[in-house]
């Protein structure tokens, strides 16, 4: 069913759409938009414009307003365009009349960010969590959205007696949402009953919002060969590593990536991916310094982290891609002690800000990684003594992965 969702063929032209509402600034709007061209490329497709139009609120018949979609019609007309992208949840009412008025196949937000997670997932617990969200996703917007259970492998079945086209459907789509609630059920128990085997291992996970090297940092820390390139949710699936630092193991988790408006079924079908998260016992917060909006995506890490019950873990917050931070920055012929004075600003402020341990890195250009070691370490083996203190040492940890 996977193998069929993909929503885009080999570099299809998108025209994205955006709303400004009265309490939104230019430059969130903007950033949103950019995020949706990442998401869009990382689907395969090739944005070809932007559309932005400021509403009160938006229509709930055609999300936009007529003078909007006519101009988007006009636009698109012999421009070869294949799909229409809006940064906002649609309902399939909406979808189906913006179709009408524009003849551009039309989805959402959400649909996108489906699409990427249908060909990142790999593991049969990722699949059926992809699986999962799609078809809660389309369950509400079944009246507008019959394209799309086509898009989704098909296979309806034969309908019953005395039922009505749209019925049969529902009844199906909800099926299908039990049965993989059941199989999710006995892969989660699979996978909790891995957890428990690891022993008294401190579990340490690397967490943040999506892109900002995580991955990168695993392999570094673990010197293992986890999939990392620049796009958006590069990782999927949870990978787990055994580290020993100066004779202490621990066990280091690569989790997926956070992002604003993710979907709520998406977070609902994958709650079962983030408890790594949930059971580990520190947490290191990757943030992608060099990023014009690196703290509002430190925030929605945050947030997400606190929707988990997680935020009272024990936390260190590493800046990556320092290097490309001072690109962004410093001038050139900035004096030096002025650059490294306002450096030891930077991260007075943010050791303040945050309470936690601070460690600023670059993962490509390996610096300060040691110190990034050395941080990892004197936490791990905190965390030892308050947990075992009856233990004399860190080599009696057994584990077998």
């Amino acid at each position: 069913m996977l193998e069929k969702s993909n929503l885009f063929q080999s570099s299809e032209k998108a025209i994205l759409v955006g709303v400004a509402l009265k309490e939104q600034k230019d430059h969130q709007v903007n950033e949103y938009l950019q995020e949706l061209a990442f998401l869009a490329t990382t689907a395969g497709a090739v944005t070809a414009k932007t559309f932005i139009q400021k509403l009160q609120h938006p229509d709930s018949k055609t999300y936009l307003g007529k003078g909007k979609l006519e101009e988007i019609k006009n636009y698109a007309a012999g421009k070869d365009i294949s799909v229409l992208i809006f940064d906002d949840e649609l309902t399939g009412a909406q979808i189906s009349n913006i179709e009408k008025a524009t003849n551009i196949k039309t989805i959402d937000r959400s649909d996108l960010i489906l699409d990427i997670f249908a060909r990142r997932a790999k593991t049969a617990q990722a699949k059926a969590q992809v699986e999962l969200a799609q078809y809660q996703y389309i369950l509400p917007r079944l009246r507008g959205m019959w394209k799309h259970l086509e898009r989704l492998g098909g296979g309806i079945g034969t309908r019953g007696p005395g039922e009505s086209e749209i019925e049969t459907d529902r009844r199906i789509v909800r099926e299908k949402i039990s049965l993989l609630r059941r199989r999710l059920s006995e892969i989660e128990k699979q996978a909790y009953t891995q957890r428990k085997d690891r022993g008294e291992f401190i579990r340490v996970a690397l967490v943040g919002y999506t892109n900002v090297g995580k991955s990168t940092l695993m392999n570094l820390l673990s010197k293992s060969a986890v999939l990392a390139e620049n796009k958006l949710f590069a990782t999927l699936d949870t990978t787990t590593r055994k580290i020993v630092f100066e004779n202490t193991p621990f066990l280091l988790s690569d989790t997926v990536g956070f992002i604003r408006k993710l979907p709520h079924h998406l977070i609902e079908s994958f709650k079962s991916t983030l408890d790594e998260v949930k059971e580990s016992d520190i947490l290191l917060h990757v943030v992608d310094i060099s990023h014009p909006q690196y703290e509002d995506q430190m925030k929605v890490v945050n947030n997400t982290l606190n929707e988990l019950g997680c935020s009272d873990k024990p936390m260190i917050t590493i800046f990556n891609k320092m290097d490309l931070y001072e690109e962004r920055t410093f001038d050139e012929w900035l004096d030096p002690e002025v650059k490294e004075g306002l450096l030891h600003e930077l991260k007075d402020r943010w050791q303040n800000d945050t309470q936690s341990r601070c460690v600023f890195v670059s993962a490509t250009e390996r610096r300060e990684i040691d110190v990034l070691r050395t941080s990892i370490l004197n936490q791990v083996r905190e965390m030892y003594t308050k947990r075992y203190p009856y233990k004399t040492g860190y080599q009696s940890f057994d584990y077998e992965q």
